[in-house]
């Protein structure tokens, strides 16, 4: 039944509608807020909030529901106005605002690829993340309705049905997270360092093909999903990633992921796993990507080119023998290395567990002896030992950021089950791991880990909210002074002393 024009010409708030909520005389009418709009196959449908208020038919006003009404008597009624109290007047604001700050260049990268509006709802969805260790999809939109991020970006839709059709519509869409990778890859340098490795989580999904046992989940009884990620050394942040079945191994899906990347130069730093063998025509066709990465110890050429025989020592690190040597047949220079340190610690070792396997032997042990404490790196560049060295040490990073991955932010098991779902909320899990990285070196450049770790500076944040006081508006919640000199560090609020130096040292110039 249409609503009557002056019913609909009365003042109300915007953004708001008129419904008729009785069939009887007289009528009654509900004054409804609109959150937004959401896609019903390929429309857009506006999407209706709570009742706000309702019209006074006789005195032809709006009379909004708010918890300062004047009381009814009636007990029920009262019970019922005040469950639609639905603002949070008390919210997150450090922990938000800070992530907003360091990753908003990532939103402008998002939105070349997608709608406006799909790029913040990705953009909310992985900030909240980061800013809600484990949080779960039923649990975002609570979330974000308690974060400041709901007043940086209102109206976000993120109810669990919604979250969960959406990130199935995100990995649909697989060509534009291959284009945001791609994009990325292209800021890589020719003489950047890339740290590329895999990780394993857990997904007993039987629904998607993604999920299947890998080596290691077969000792364990459970299925994976194997994760590719490639971190930039230089930039000290991850630039792409893409998930494959956890049956499959990391060197068959090498040179998938360096196509797919389109990663057409720098020098990329492989574990075992990955040897330049299983991507050579990657690196044949690309005359700018490089590699260097070890090779087994029992491998031929080790013993071919007496590798084993050294040249002298590291200049910065004379604990440290070194060989280099040109297999001319491959046109691959060979370094290796023996650490003096490490080779005593692994000849205990070897000792020990054949002494107490009771299979001790002296033939075994002399031949087993020159390959404690070693490491046969191959490349294709000519470098000196000690830049070579120093690269492929460099990979402990990418530990740390399967770590982070998996364990700072929780991102060790994966809860959605068909492969559009796992697609979308792995790119979410990825750009989550982005913002983590960037606000790990934050964090870094202002001295912050030399009294505290990322754990600890994350729930000092987390305590930093705002209230929105009447008449005032959002205000600071007070703090103690160790979360005041956290906020004044990374810039979150002015630092008073600061400034009163800064003034005084204009009126002294001025004077």
């Amino acid at each position: 039944m249409a609503i009557p024009k002056d019913i609909l010409a009365i003042e109300r708030p915007k953004n708001t509608i008129v419904i008729r909520t009785n069939k009887t005389e007289p009528p009654r009418y509900a004054v409804r807020s609109r959150l937004g709009c959401i896609y019903d196959h390929g429309r857009r449908v506006p999407k209706n909030g709570p009742i706000i208020g309702h019209i006074d038919v006789e005195a032809k006003k709006y009379i909004p529901v708010c918890p300062g009404a004047k009381k009814s008597s009636d007990k029920n009624l009262e019970i019922k106005r005040l469950s639609r109290i639905e603002n949070v007047d008390i919210k997150d604001w450090a922990n938000v605002v800070l992530a907003d700050r360091l990753f908003k260049p990532v939103l402008e990268e998002l939105k070349k690829f997608y709608e406006v509006h799909d790029a913040i709802k990705i953009y909310v969805i992985s900030i909240l993340r980061v800013c809600n260790k484990g949080v779960k999809d039923n649990e975002l939109q609570e979330e974000y309705l308690t974060s400041y991020l709901s007043e940086l970006y209102p109206n976000v839709p993120l109810s669990k049905n919604t979250v969960s059709v959406f990130l199935k519509n995100l990995g649909k869409a697989f060509s534009r997270i291959v284009l945001f990778m791609q994009n990325r890859v292209q800021h890589v340098n020719v003489d950047h360092h890339l740290l590329i490795d895999g990780t394993l989580k857990s997904n007993e999904s039987r629904i998607n093909t993604l999920s299947d046992y890998s080596r290691k989940a077969l000792k364990k009884g459970t299925r994976d999903i194997s994760v590719m990620y490639a971190f930039d050394l230089e930039l000290k942040e991850p630039i792409c990633s893409k998930c494959y079945p956890g049956n499959m191994l990391d060197l068959t899906a090498y040179e998938d992921f360096i196509t797919e990347n389109n990663i057409t130069q720098g020098i990329i730093v492989g574990d075992k796993g990955f040897p330049a063998s299983s991507a050579r025509k990657s690196f044949m066709d690309n005359p700018n990507l490089h590699f260097i990465n070890p090779i087994k110890r029992d491998a031929k050429i080790i013993q071919e080119l007496n590798l084993y025989e050294y040249d002298g020592a590291l200049s910065n690190n004379d604990h440290i023998l070194y060989r280099k040597s040109q297999d001319t047949k491959s046109n691959k220079w060979l370094y290796s290395f023996k650490d003096l340190s490490l080779s005593s610690a692994e000849e205990k070792d070897y000792i020990h567990r054949a002494t107490k396997n009771k299979n001790f032997s002296t033939e075994k042990y002399e031949k087993k002896k020159q390959e404690f404490g070693t490491i046969v790196l191959e490349t294709d560049l000519d470098l000196s030992p000690e830049i070579a060295f120093s690269s492929y040490n460099s990979r402990w990073e990418i530990e740390l950021v399967m770590r982070y991955y998996k364990h700072a932010c929780e991102f060790d098991e994966t809860r959605v089950h068909d492969d559009y779902s796992v697609i979308g909320s792995e790119f979410c899990d990825f750009l989550s791991s982005l913002l983590t990285y960037k606000m790990i070196n934050h964090f870094d450049k202002h001295n912050l880990f030399d009294t505290m770790n990322y754990k600890k500076i994350m729930k000092m944040l987390e305590r930093a909210k705002k209230v929105n006081l009447p008449n005032k508006g959002w205000v600071l919640r007070k703090l103690t002074k160790n979360h005041e000199e956290l906020l004044m560090k990374l810039d979150l609020v002015p630092n008073a002393e600061q400034d009163v130096k800064e003034s005084k040292v204009q009126s002294s110039k001025s004077a």
